[in-house]
């Protein structure tokens, strides 16, 4: 299946997409619809572009799409990673959607992979037009700076990250040379002897596997004082009545934010578990994505049914 180009507005930028419509689909018939939001560096064509696909060939409009300063979409300094601007993004996916003729704008539901596992929740605690909530492999990315993987990372980490985003800022100004660090480790020596997240990581980004060349491996480090500022689920019992799923693997180092969030989560909530996936495995392989897919596809079904 071969996606649409499109690009919406976002905060007075252009942001890109691919657009996914479902085979068979009549001229003025109306479907439900998915915003499918990709991971701290990734882009629209890696893991976010294979479920919108997987869930058009289940009958759904699906729409993934690069988030602003990253990928083809519009936005200076590149590699930002600004939490707030990344909920306002995915917001902005479903207004475009919303005006779509081959939407029903009264049946349009998210699913955020990884940090967008957290930006995804995020954006649905205020944005009532999102019907369904889905998450794959979520993670707290403010959690991930501030705590570490697993928590229990040292306070003076973040006070340094912190220090030198500050000195970045002003590099910017008086400079014009902006700082970026790496999203995952660039080689598999450098990966070598990490958690898993980070050496999965790396084979997934860095290797034909998925490397793509909009996903260039570096953020913005100034970002750090974005990022730590702002939480994923403080906020998402708020998504409650409407319906929360999120997908995690047994295995993945990263489950326990799935598990506290779904603690603090209102009822209707689902916690479902793919037994032996890791983290990255949920991305792209085998037989773990099918399985994913297969309660996703049943999920929306279910809650973006018509009226």
């Amino acid at each position: 299946m071969q996606p649409i180009s499109v690009k919406f507005q976002s905060n007075g930028l252009a942001l890109a997409g691919d657009l996914y419509l479902p085979e068979g689909q009549a001229a003025g018939e109306r479907r439900p619809a998915v915003v499918t939001s990709h991971p701290f560096g990734g882009v629209k064509e890696q893991t976010a572009g294979l479920y919108a696909r997987h869930l058009a060939d289940r009958g759904f409009v699906a729409l993934a799409f690069d988030a602003a300063h990253q990928g083809e979409s519009e936005g200076q300094p590149r590699g930002l990673e600004d939490p707030f601007a990344r909920a306002e993004d995915i917001r902005s996916a479903v207004t475009f959607l919303a005006t779509l003729d081959q939407v029903d704008p009264e049946r349009i539901g998210a699913l955020g992979i990884c940090a967008s596992g957290g930006y995804v929740p995020f954006a649905a605690t205020t944005d009532h037009r999102i019907k369904a909530v889905a998450t794959v492999s979520a993670a707290d990315i403010s959690a991930l700076f501030r705590e570490g993987l697993g928590g229990g990372q040292d306070g003076q980490v973040l006070r340094d990250m912190l220090d030198a985003a500050a000195v970045a800022r002003t590099a910017e100004a008086t400079t014009g040379v902006f700082r970026h660090n790496p999203v995952v480790p660039d080689t598999a020596e450098e990966a070598s002897g990490l958690p898993t997240l980070y050496r999965e990581g790396h084979d997934y980004y860095r290797t034909p596997r998925a490397q793509h060349p909009n996903s260039g491996n570096r953020y913005l480090f100034r970002s750090v004082d974005q990022i730590a500022q702002y939480s994923s689920y403080d906020l998402i019992d708020l998504i409650s009545p409407r319906p929360l799923l999120m997908i995690a693997g047994t295995e993945a180092d990263t489950a326990y934010f799935s598990r506290e969030a779904i603690e603090k989560a209102e009822e209707p909530k689902e916690l479902f578990w793919i037994e032996g996936a890791t983290h990255i495995d949920l991305y792209d392989k085998d037989p773990y994505v099918p399985a994913a897919v297969a309660k996703l596809t049943g999920f929306f079904e279910e809650h973006l049914a018509a009226a």
